[in-house]
């Protein structure tokens, strides 16, 4: 069975574990007993351990439910016979490192990522820190459909707090920094988006040696991304002109996303810190085999690296898929637009912190280099999307219209045989929308491409619904 195949069974797992409105199914206390002792049967099933009780660790970001949904985790665990470690706020990618050095059974982390405070989610980790395979979390959404139990007494799982928690991920963090370099003399402004790596990433940085102003460091349960983090990163570029810092650092609300600001302001996001990482690797004389993207990432990002000889392909929009790839081709390094940045070589997931260290190791080391041009080398191409109504059931990829609009667009995007832009359709996971997108060096043609398809698409959608196919 292909991979789609077998997220296209599941109930509840999405691409980044179970998510929703807290109140509203499946983000409720009921299920969420539910989903811990589901996921405690399957685990001490697979984990084999005579004698001993299997070991989960829970972690959560800042949002008020994290209590609820914590608690409820915490007593289905304990009634599959599973010991819970819990950290209390942690950074997503902080969880997966400390399930890996415990040598846990798996980890659990309770957050919305970069959503609003009433959201929430809860996704897993397996004992290698990395995402639950697809196999296990089909295992663990059939034992859902099963009643709840509980084990006797004398195995029932305990709960212990881990005081350390945080110490540990500061320090694995810093050990992602090289040791001969240091942040001194650097004034940096930390947004944290009022999230999980609040008491974390601002003291990472600060004991490498950097001046830290701390912004969106004060989480009260509700204000988790509102306004800050790297889906709201205007306060940060403010803040980095006001206060004459170096560079900004933007986090989102558990920790794995970054984006950067210069000290104008200018924001950079994951293309353009994605190819810093990568070409200082290449400058330090260490093998890149190549580089997975997404389908959202900037054709000025894949042309760098051609240039620079390092191959690159495309997964689906989503973390996740990004991982995937680069497992299955045995690469290192990878990411979204959107500020996921996956470093194999230092962790087994994205980390916010982790890839703005890598990032200023390279500034470090290239010093003689202004930073707006180490950080801006990939000026990324004009880009125009366009959302058009899609008609439910319409079958828009096998429209003869639509293919020929798409296939004449990419003819006129190409000149000498090089494509100099890109074209992207694809629905929307959340709304009835077609997203037309087109990208490109230039600027105007870029816009009237878009234009051109979105007609094009209109057009076929009311063509298809008089002959009755839409």
């Amino acid at each position: 069975m292909t991979k789609q195949a077998t997220r296209a069974k599941r109930k509840y797992f999405g691409t980044d574990g179970v998510r929703g409105k807290v109140g509203e199914a499946p983000i409720t206390p009921e299920f969420a007993l539910r989903l811990g002792y589901a996921a405690g049967r399957i685990l001490a099933a697979r984990a084999n351990l005579p004698g001993e009780r299997p070991s989960v660790l829970i972690g959560k970001d800042t949002r008020v439910s994290g209590y609820l949904l914590e608690a409820a985790l915490e007593s289905g665990f304990s009634a599959a016979g599973v010991d819970v470690c819990l950290v209390g706020p942690l950074p997503t990618p902080g969880v997966a490192y400390l399930t890996r050095a415990l040598r846990l059974q798996a980890g659990v982390v309770i957050s919305a990522s970069h959503n609003p405070y009433d959201d929430n989610g809860i996704k897993f980790f397996s004992s290698l820190g990395m995402k639950l395979p697809d196999e296990v979390e089909l295992e663990i959404e059939a034992q859902l459909e099963k009643p709840v139990g509980c084990v006797a007494s004398a195995d029932l799982g305990r709960a212990y707090r881990i005081e350390d928690a945080r110490g540990r991920y500061i320090e694995f963090c810093k050990s992602a920094f090289p040791n001969d370099l240091n942040l001194r003399g650097l004034k940096l402004v930390v947004d944290c988006a009022h999230g999980a790596a609040y008491h974390v990433a601002p003291d990472v940085f600060h004991e490498l040696g950097a001046e830290v102003i701390r912004i969106g460091c004060a989480p009260d349960g509700l204000n988790i991304n509102a306004g800050f983090g790297a889906t709201a990163p205007r306060n940060l570029q403010e803040a980095v002109r006001e206060r004459r810092a170096h560079l900004g650092v933007a986090l989102d609300g558990d920790g794995d996303r970054l984006l950067m600001a210069g000290a104008d302001g200018a924001l950079y996001d994951g293309d353009q810190l994605l190819h810093v990482i990568v070409t200082e690797r290449l400058r330090q004389g260490l093998p890149v085999a190549g580089v997975v993207g997404t389908l959202m990432s900037n054709l000025a990002l894949e042309h760098a690296l051609a240039k620079a000889g390092v191959a690159f392909t495309r997964a689906a929009v989503g973390d996740r898929h990004v991982l995937e790839e680069l497992l299955k081709r045995g690469w290192l390094f990878g990411g979204e637009n959107s500020g996921h940045l996956i470093c194999l070589d230092k962790h087994t997931t994205g980390d916010g912190i982790i890839a703005a260290l890598q990032v200023l190791a390279a500034l470090r080391r290239q010093a003689g280099i202004p930073v707006d041009a180490l950080l801006g080398a990939v000026r990324l191409y004009p880009q125009s999307l366009i959302n058009v109504d899609l008609p439910r059931n319409w079958a828009w990829r096998k429209n003869p219209a639509i293919a020929a609009a798409v296939a004449a667009a990419e003819s006129r995007l190409t000149v000498a045989g090089k494509a100099t832009g890109r074209v992207l359709l694809r629905a929307s996971g959340t709304q009835p929308l077609l997203r037309v997108m087109v990208e490109g060096e230039d600027a105007a043609m870029v816009e009237t491409e878009a234009n051109a398809l979105a007609r094009a698409a209109r057009k076929a959608a009311r063509e298809d619904a008089a002959r009755g196919n839409a």
